[in-house]
């Protein structure tokens, strides 16, 4: 590889970064990276990449041992995964992930605030589910599930893509910040585990599912409370609130009611244990 280094110059549109990925303009943003769509000039289409400033990382050494935490990505193989193409450290120790190019909008984006029809959501948490099952059987975990790393191809049947697989836990890992810490991911998503400390697991991510399920049903998420504290106390609650107590005129039937609720039990011992379980029990919601 022939880049030491990257300038903000570097990422404007027209410019080509690693002698091969044309910028074409910023995709998205997050908390922790910029992703920009880009053309391979290789071949293979359109990618995205995503950028890690130097600044993320306390040295060279946490930014290369992240960078290895996301080659593991690339084995995942699944049409509801943004598939990891290739890592880069860069000597700086900028970290460049490129990725197959996810849909434009986000759930965030394309639901907006609206309730949607029963089916459809138990199509998306199927398709979820099916991401997550292709995830897990690399022994790996997404760690941040929730309508910002979802996003959405409406062209193809409301298909749905999972995107920043990894990154969560990975930069925990990386940063040595131990298994037992501050809470990994986002406290409206995340289950009562981990604000205790307990790292990403399953049954984890069938939880951040669960909810952003609950969500698409009622437009409002299981919990209130806006702080960490309130949050976390609500999420002290064995079950989730009955969703006529969150969305008073949600029409919602006691079966897909049940198989929502089977993910979000504070209790990992009462929780599905797996995806396949949680996808089971939404199928068998839309038969009925």
């Amino acid at each position: 590889m022939h880049t030491k280094s990257i300038s903000l110059f570097d990422l404007a549109p027209g410019k080509v970064l690693l002698d091969r990925y044309k910028i074409s303009g910023a995709n998205r943003h997050g908390g922790m990276s910029t992703a920009f769509e880009a053309a391979d000039t290789k071949g293979k289409g359109s990618c995205e990449l995503q950028l890690f400033p130097a600044a993320l990382f306390e040295n060279k050494k946490q930014a290369a041992e992240f960078a290895r935490s996301m080659m593991s990505w690339m084995e995942v193989e699944s049409s509801h995964v943004a598939r990891a193409r290739e890592v880069h450290a860069l000597d700086d120790g900028t970290i460049l992930l490129v990725t197959e190019l996810p849909p434009k909008a986000s759930l965030k984006q394309w639901r907006g605030t609206k309730a949607l029809e029963a089916d459809d959501v138990i199509d998306i948490g199927v398709q979820l589910c099916a991401g997550l099952v292709a995830i897990h059987a690399q022994e790996l975990v997404h760690g941040d599930i929730k309508p910002h790393t979802i996003h959405v191809d409406d062209a193809k049947k409301t298909k749905v893509v999972l995107v920043d697989g990894g990154i969560t836990p990975g930069l925990w890992s990386a940063k040595h910040l131990g298994d037992k810490t501050a809470l990994i991911g986002t406290p409206f998503y995340a289950p009562i585990e981990q604000f205790g400390g307990e790292s990403p697991d399953v049954q984890s991510d069938v939880y951040n599912v669960a909810t952003v399920l609950y969500e698409l049903v009622t437009g409002v998420l299981p919990w209130k409370g806006k702080s960490f504290l309130d949050v976390f106390q609500e999420k002290l609650q064995k079950t989730p609130p009955p969703m006529k107590a969150r969305a008073p005129k949600v029409d919602v039937s006691k079966e897909l009611e049940a198989a929502i609720a089977s993910g979000l039990m504070a209790d990992k011992r009462e929780r599905c244990k797996t995806a396949e379980e949680f996808a089971k029990r939404l199928k068998a919601a839309k038969a009925t």
